[in-house]
């Protein structure tokens, strides 16, 4: 087994896609090191089958929830909540050390010197850059620190809600005692940073490592052709859904749950236009026949004839050029 590692968090299947597109993005950036993804029991089996089959290395564990209400209002984000389930990756003492990366974030190039660092290195957070951003972080697995954040979540709480605020409460000297465990924004930009701050993307950009999509929406959620909003740049927006489209979106089945079984519908009503018969009458065939283990693969269930399907149905739904 490796001694070093990636890790990662999926709680649900939708997450689970954005893993997908980060696994093989890292793949992509010719990474030496494996990806550990840490699963909820919402994860659903044919998820965890197709994290497998990317490589991926998948670790249950159960869902930590801050209760943490009236701080995680203050965001308007009570999803957060379950983030503390993060914690857990201090638990994979298998290894010496590790990289976290979260669901939404996409590795554009090779970063594995990351792994040169260590504990607690992590970006600056775009909106209070005395505190980190915990989408991206090096640390060292350890069964006392695991237990000791849980004490501190427990007696003291996160000013935010989220492992954020409690991981930047836990290691406080982060901003002050070692100017060497503060990540080079590259390793972790974040797209409302970019908004705010193009000149430095238009000089800096080139270098940049991993982008993190932080908010409320994410690139997976969009299940209708219609374009991702967001402020990143709009060539790793380009990036991500050309990793999706290519390798991830075909492989997604009706036994999932989430979003990722709402584009596996998706595809199934495309082909049930095409093919003139009712969308429900095709989706309930296919189903059946999927669930009996009979899969077309060089059929209509192949990767080229559901892609062509796919960019039809986006093209169809682009909206037309406006008269001139």
């Amino acid at each position: 087994m490796a001694s070093e590692a990636w890790v990662t968090l999926a709680t649900n299947d939708s997450y689970a896609i954005g893993v997908l597109v980060l696994a093989h993005s890292l793949k992509a950036a010719q990474s030496t090191r494996p990806l550990v993804v840490m699963v909820s029991s919402h994860v659903s089996a044919a998820m965890r089958g197709l994290l497998s089959d990317v490589g991926c290395d998948i670790k249950d564990v159960n869902v930590l929830d801050s209760g943490d209400s009236a701080n995680l209002a203050v965001l308007a984000r009570p999803e957060l909540g379950i983030t503390f389930t993060k914690l857990h990756c201090w638990t994979l003492t298998d290894y010496q050390k590790c990289v976290f990366l979260d669901a939404d974030t996409l590795v554009v190039r090779n970063c594995d010197e990351l792994f040169d660092r260590e504990e607690l290195s992590a970006s600056p957070d775009a909106g209070w850059p005395d505190c980190f951003n915990s989408g991206v972080f090096v640390f060292t697995p350890s069964h006392e620190t695991y237990t000791n954040l849980i004490q501190f979540a427990v007696s003291k709480g996160s000013f935010d809600g989220g492992d954020q605020g409690l991981l930047n409460s836990y290691f406080s000297d982060w901003a002050t005692k070692d100017i060497s465990k503060r990540l080079p924004f590259i390793y972790n930009m974040t797209a409302t940073a970019v908004y705010s701050y193009r000149p430095a993307y238009n000089q800096y950009g080139a270098d940049v490592r991993i982008v993190h999509f932080i908010g409320a929406t994410k690139p997976w959620q969009v299940v209708d052709g219609s374009t991702f909003q967001t402020s990143a740049p709009s060539e790793h927006v380009t990036q991500w859904l050309s990793i999706f489209n290519e390798q991830v979106r075909s492989k997604l089945t009706l036994d999932m749950a989430g979003v990722a079984q709402q584009f596996a519908v998706l595809e199934l009503a495309a082909g049930a236009e095409a093919s003139g018969v009712s969308s429900e009458e095709q989706i309930q065939r296919r189903r059946e026949a999927w669930e009996r283990g009979e899969i077309d693969y060089k059929g209509q269930d192949s990767f080229d004839n559901i892609m062509g399907k796919m960019q039809e149905t986006m093209r169809r739904s682009s909206p037309t050029d406006s008269p001139k």
